[in-house]
Formats: structure tokens, C-alpha cells, sequence
């Protein structure tokens, strides 16, 4: 699973930033630390004169790398991609 917030207006999105570990693991209460990051935070505003094409770059740009995350912590290679 992953999980794509967009924040839209101008409210402080600090908690929607902090979902995003970007930058360190999430832990929870007790202190566990989460296994993958799963959360895409983008705010809206940030690309309200952008192209639009620029925003969808934006959300998506960990969705690849969120996808190899859980085939690895699965143990489930990639599948063969030769022609047959």
C-alpha cells in the first residue's frame, strides 16, 4: 500500500509532512520503527502556476521506489522479463 496525501489550501500541513519521513523512519509510541515508508505528502500550493505535468511528478516521484521496498521486504523478485 501507499498512501499519496495532496494537501489542498493553505493550512499548516506539518503533521502531513511529518507522515511523510522523508528524511528519518517513523516510529510509533513504543518506539518501533516503521518497516517502509509508504506516504507521499505533496502541498498543493506549491505548484498552483506549475504545469500540471509537474504536480503528477511530484506525487508519484516515490511510488517506484515504494513498490521495489516491498518486493524486497517480501523476498519476491522481479520477475523474468525476457521475451518468451
Amino acid at each position: 500500500m501507499s498512501i499519496i496525501i495532496i494537501g489542498v489550501g493553505n493550512a499548516d500541513f506539518a503533521a502531513m509532512e511529518f507522515l511523510d519521513a522523508d528524511n528519518r523512519m517513523l516510529r510509533s509510541y513504543t518506539g518501533e520503527e516503521a518497516v517502509r515508508d509508504i506516504v507521499q505528502f505533496v502541498p498543493f500550493r506549491e505548484f498552483r502556476s506549475a504545469p500540471k505535468e509537474t504536480l503528477a511528478k511530484a506525487v508519484l516521484a516515490e511510488l517506484p521506489q515504494q513498490v521495489v521496498q516491498f518486493f524486497k521486504h517480501q523476498n519476491l523478485p522481479p520477475l523474468n522479463s525476457e521475451p518468451a
